[in-house]
């Protein structure tokens, strides 16, 4: 038996990147997966049709985890498709580097907007369609959070937020049977790596450098703990942040 058989798994930002491996390895266990995105229609149908095509179960949703409407929606179609809801998976995140000069109010809320009130606006919707039986929650955090890079100020803290939220959620809805864990991964290669041209540039070789395993983490890579996490595997496993990293500090 697959490890997430009978599960329903909703995967924020999950068109592209971390969040559509692991949208992919849950539905290759058996999961019926949630695909959401923000802009992405085009990736998310792509990632949903590679889903079937393996014989697993998946749709698209299209919603701003910022907005509180489109993550109401989100949930209420998720419930109409799959008919309930066992796990949530709070990966949809935005960054822009940038020094304390270029800070603006502009950026900060942009960030925070997606990064931390998308979670808690996610999270609070989500623990409304688990059953009594509990749910999970994984969410998505960075190595930055607590070994923040220069000019990533506003994106370091926003993950920090993420660490701190994960565990205050763990102990408010541990008795409801709610596990609430968290992923911090290192460097990772992305298509958002990618675009921000991390791949390829210094920056890379200086995360490689410090990186004792060698190389920038796979999406894949962050998708096999986030499995292991909504899995029974993990049963005993709650508020805990997991270093995703490839062993970089």
């Amino acid at each position: 038996m697959k490890k997430l058989s009978g599960k329903v798994a909703v995967v924020t930002g999950a068109s592209k990147g971390i969040g559509a491996a692991i949208a992919k390895e849950y539905a290759a266990n058996g999961a019926s997966v949630v695909v959401n995105y923000s802009s992405s229609k085009e990736n998310a149908e792509r990632i949903v049709k590679e889903i079937v095509a393996q014989d697993g179960k998946a749709i698209a949703i299209q919603g701003d985890v910022g907005s509180s409407a489109d993550v109401k929606r989100l949930f209420e179609e998720t419930k109409k498709a799959f008919g309930r809801l066992d796990i949530l998976v709070n990966n949809a995140g935005i960054y822009r580097f940038g020094t304390i000069d270029e800070v603006t109010e502009e950026e900060f809320h942009r960030q925070f907007n997606t990064n931390v009130l998308g979670l808690l606006l996610s999270t609070r919707e989500a623990v409304k369609y688990f059953d009594n039986k509990g749910g999970n929650i994984i969410n998505i955090s960075s190595v930055v959070s607590t070994n923040p890079i220069p000019g990533a100020s506003i994106y370091a803290a926003t993950k920090g937020a993420v660490d701190t939220i994960s565990l205050g959620l763990s102990r408010e809805l541990a008795p409801r049977n709610i596990r609430v864990n968290n992923i911090a991964p290192g460097g990772v290669e992305t298509e958002g790596t990618h675009s921000a041209g991390v791949i390829g540039s210094d920056l890379e070789k200086q995360i490689v450098a410090q990186t004792p395993l060698g190389r920038m983490g796979q999406p894949q890579d962050i998708a096999k703990i986030a499995l292991f996490l909504a899995s029974d595997d993990s049963g005993w496993v709650t508020g805990e942040r997991i270093h995703a990293t490839g062993g970089f500090r």
